[in-house]
C-alpha cells in the first residue's frame, strides 16, 4: 500500500505538467488547423473554353473561373451558377466539371479558388472561406441583374455554399458530400487519437461555417450529391446536414460512389432531371414540393 501510494502522489504531482504539455500541443494543433484541413496549390491549370477574373477581397484579390454551358452557345446567360471546390481542387477544374453537368441550360458558371489557392491573394484560411465566397456571390450577382444565381459545392464547398445560401438570396442549391465539419472531425477521425488532435482542431473550425446551422436557415430548393462508399465524409454524416437543411430537397443517390467520383451512367440523367427542377423552381417561383430522406 505504501507503494501504491507514493505511485498515486508521483502521478499526481505529474499532472499539471502533463496538462501544461497537452494544452501546448493543442494550441500548436489549433494553429495547423488550416494545413491539416485544407491543401491548396498555386500550379497553372490551362481551361480550355474559361475566362479567368478577378474580384477585390480585402486587400487582395480572388481568382474566379467562368465558363458558359453548352446550352449557351450565343447570347446572353439566363441564370448563373457559383461553384466552391474541395480542400485540394481548384477553381479550374471545377469551373469545367460544373460546366458540363448544366450542359442542358443557359448558364454561366463562376468558380472561386479561395484564398491561397491559385492565383488568389493571401494563404489558405478556413477564417476566409465563408467571406470570400460572400463576396465572389455579391460579385456575381452585381453583374446578374437579377437573374437567378444557383450555389454548388463539393466536399469543403458545400459550407461555403451553405454559408452563401443562409446569407443570401439564391435560387436553388446543390450540395455533394457534405461535411458537417466539426461532427465530422469528433465523431469519425476523433477515435484514433481519443480525440487529443480532433478537439483542438474542430475547436478551430468558425462558426460561419457550420452546415447544420446554415442549412437550417436555408430556404432555397436543394439537389443534395450522396455517396454510398465516400470514407472521407461517410453517408451518416452527409445526412446530418441534409436533415437540418430547411429548403425543399430533392436526392441523387451514388450507392458505389467514392467521395471524389464523377457522376456518370443513370445517375447523371437523374443529376440532369433534378438540375431542370432547380431551373423550373427559379423560374416559376416558390415549391413546396420536399422528398426527405430518411
Amino acid at each position: 500500500m505504501p507503494a501504491m501510494a507514493r505511485r498515486s502522489k508521483r502521478r499526481l504531482k505529474r499532472f499539471p505538467t502533463y496538462l501544461c504539455l497537452y494544452v501546448l500541443i493543442a494550441m500548436w494543433l489549433v494553429g495547423c488547423s488550416d494545413r491539416l484541413l485544407l491543401f491548396p496549390s498555386r500550379d497553372p491549370i490551362h481551361v480550355t473554353g474559361a475566362t479567368e477574373l478577378q474580384v477585390h477581397f480585402g486587400k487582395g484579390t480572388l481568382d474566379v473561373w467562368s465558363r458558359k454551358s453548352n446550352a449557351l452557345s450565343a447570347g446572353e446567360p439566363r441564370g448563373f451558377v457559383l461553384h466552391f471546390g474541395g480542400n485540394g481542387d481548384r477553381a479550374e477544374s471545377g469551373v469545367e466539371r460544373v460546366a458540363d453537368e448544366w450542359s442542358d441550360l443557359p448558364v454561366e458558371v463562376w468558380s472561386m479558388n479561395y484564398t491561397g489557392y491559385g492565383q488568389s491573394s493571401g494563404s489558405a484560411r478556413l477564417s476566409t472561406i465563408a467571406p470570400s465566397a460572400l463576396a465572389t456571390y455579391d460579385e456575381l450577382n452585381r453583374r446578374a441583374v437579377g437573374r437567378p444565381i444557383f450555389v454548388s459545392g463539393h466536399s469543403i464547398g458545400t459550407t461555403a455554399a451553405l454559408y452563401v445560401a443562409a446569407h443570401r438570396p439564391v435560387a436553388g442549391v446543390v450540395l455533394q458530400n457534405p461535411p458537417p465539419l466539426r461532427q465530422l472531425i469528433m465523431g469519425h477521425y476523433g477515435w484514433w487519437n481519443l480525440w487529443l488532435a480532433a478537439t483542438p482542431v474542430a475547436m478551430h473550425v468558425p462558426k460561419s461555417l457550420d452546415s447544420i446551422a446554415n442549412g437550417k436557415a436555408a430556404k432555397a430548393p436543394c439537389v443534395f450529391i450522396m455517396a454510398g462508399r465516400d470514407d472521407t465524409v461517410p453517408p451518416e454524416y452527409q445526412y446530418k446536414v441534409a436533415n437540418a437543411y430547411a429548403g425543399p430537397k430533392h436526392f441523387v443517390f451514388l450507392p458505389d460512389a467514392g467521395h471524389n467520383d464523377l457522376v456518370a451512367g443513370q445517375e447523371r440523367f437523374q443529376l440532369e432531371e433534378q438540375l431542370q427542377w432547380l431551373w423550373s423552381s427559379a423560374h416559376a417561383g416558390p415549391t413546396t414540393r420536399d422528398v426527405s430522406a430518411h
